[in-house]
């Protein structure tokens, strides 16, 4: 059974304590990929959580981490496991079609998106809509794909993260970690599994999308509230890293890159 000692007291109506009841607690698909993942990524890394506290143990909510190597999904999922939620991300489709693989993915809730991220097709805003009701929480990386910076600073963001976040209306949680480009270097297949790495992830607080709530959600409104979620990431990864982010994010289209897919550094 999974150890929920990490999970905090909330106090009842009464007075007296009680614990939540962490969702890795129920029986789920996910209690296979921890199995299969969690010694293998404890092995590979320690995991530093700063500011844990701020992380929803209960509720729907929408969680945005910076993005730069192709194992990222697992570090964020392993830390969101170690925090008592069990994360869905938003994944490409074709990921669905390999055989034992996509059925794993169905399984366990995550939700297929068209290639480039779009989240305007029918079955992301339903599977949203589901994870809102059941009280759930998704992983949505603002920027779409691994960031395209030469020094891995958080690049231009894609609006899915905050749509899903206004028209459910919904908190979004942003998050910066450091470290996992050295346990998988960008764009690698390749895991350094020794020796053993540091990870470290901060998070932060609610992001106030106040300002955009009632407004219609067209391209100006979302490249806002967009912006202002790219800037809190990007500040939590300051504060790991030590040092100040460009002035200006990266922009792929101003150097003749892709959305998507490989590039050459």
């Amino acid at each position: 059974m999974p150890d929920n000692s990490d999970e905090p007291a909330a106090p009842e109506a009464s007075g007296e304590p009680t614990r939540f009841r962490s969702e890795k607690s129920r029986p789920s698909a996910f209690w296979i990929l921890a199995g299969l993942i969690l010694p293998v990524m404890n092995l590979a890394a320690r995991y530093e959580i700063i500011d844990a506290h701020k992380f929803p143990r209960s509720g729907a909510f929408v969680f945005s981490p910076n993005h730069y190597s192709e194992i990222d999904p697992v570090v964020m999922g392993v830390v969101a496991w170690k925090l008592g939620r069990t994360p869905r991300f938003l994944a490409k489709a074709s990921v669905f079609k390999i055989p034992v693989i996509g059925r794993v993915l169905k399984k366990s809730g995550q939700i297929p998106v068209q290639r480039g991220g779009s989240v305007r097709g029918s079955e992301p805003v339903k599977a949203a809509q589901r994870l809102v009701e059941k009280g759930q929480m998704v992983v949505v990386y603002p920027e779409g794909s691994l960031t395209r910076d030469p020094d891995l600073w958080p690049m231009r963001g894609k609006t899915g993260a905050v749509r899903i976040a206004l028209e459910q209306g919904i908190p979004i949680v942003p998050a910066a970690h450091w470290g996992s480009q050295h346990l998988m270097e960008r764009y690698s297949k390749k895991i350094s599994l020794f020796p053993r790495k540091n990870i470290t992830v901060k998070i932060g607080d609610p992001i106030d999308l106040t300002q955009f709530r009632g407004r219609s959600l067209d391209t100006a409104t979302l490249n806002e509230a967009t912006s202002v979620v790219m800037m809190a990431i990007t500040a939590l990864l300051e504060d790991l890293r030590d040092e100040k982010a460009p002035a200006k994010r990266w922009n792929p289209s101003e150097h003749n890159q892709k959305e998507t897919g490989r590039f050459e550094p």
